[in-house]
């Protein structure tokens, strides 16, 4: 994260604090990082894992809103909820309840109601759609295609996120959301391409 540099500045001899805050801070060049309660712990350690898919997850859906966005959709700022939703689920993530103080949870405690929200709007896209008959190939356009690559870096932040749930470390809300939210993600994706009118590829079984 970002810090506030000290000292002075030997080519200007004014306080640092005068200049903006770097975007580097070389913390991390042991190959350890810090949790929200103030651990530090390997860059390899789980905990990272699933802060890292979780924000590829988040950059993933913010291309996926912006080929949208270009067609006109309006479920964009539906996706904007939830790049800031995930926002949350990286702060619960972050704060390993072994090491959290009543204050680190108060700060980072996950609810159910983005969950219920999320079921919610996949309810709504889901009687609008015609009738899966078939498996669905990641295609329909670019919006469509996105947002099926959203979906698939979602199941794997879930994944990483799940062990974290099951070792009492995270809120069991946080792997139900990701679950919930790559469902709405496969139908968000199949509703794009019906309303672009663009064809979605299913899968044929190739003759043997």
């Amino acid at each position: 994260c970002l810090h506030s540099p000290d000292g002075d500045d030997p080519d200007t001899n004014r306080p640092r604090s005068d200049r903006a805050p770097r975007i580097y801070t070389r913390t991390g060049d042991a190959g350890f990082s810090s949790t929200f309660t103030g651990e530090r712990r390997p860059k390899g350690d789980r905990i990272f894992e699933a802060l890292g898919a979780t924000d590829e997850l988040n950059s993933a859906i913010g291309l996926a809103g912006e080929f949208s966005s270009e067609k006109g959709h309006t479920f964009v700022e539906q996706l904007y909820k939830v790049q800031c939703m995930l926002q949350d689920v990286g702060s619960n993530i972050a704060t390993p309840l072994s090491s959290a103080r009543e204050a680190h949870l108060k700060r980072t405690s996950f609810s159910e109601k983005p969950i219920l929200e999320l079921e919610q709007w996949i309810d709504s896209y889901s009687e609008q759609l015609p009738p899966l008959r078939a498996f669905i190939l990641p295609s329909g356009g670019k919006s469509s295609a996105a947002l099926h690559f959203s979906r698939a870096v979602c199941r794997r932040a879930e994944r990483c996120v799940v062990p974290l749930v099951q070792a009492g470390e995270a809120d069991p809300n946080v792997a139900k959301y990701l679950n919930r939210l790559s469902d709405y993600l496969f139908v968000l994706a199949r509703y794009a391409a019906m309303k672009e009118g663009k064809e979605e590829k299913i899968y044929i079984r190739p003759d043997p």
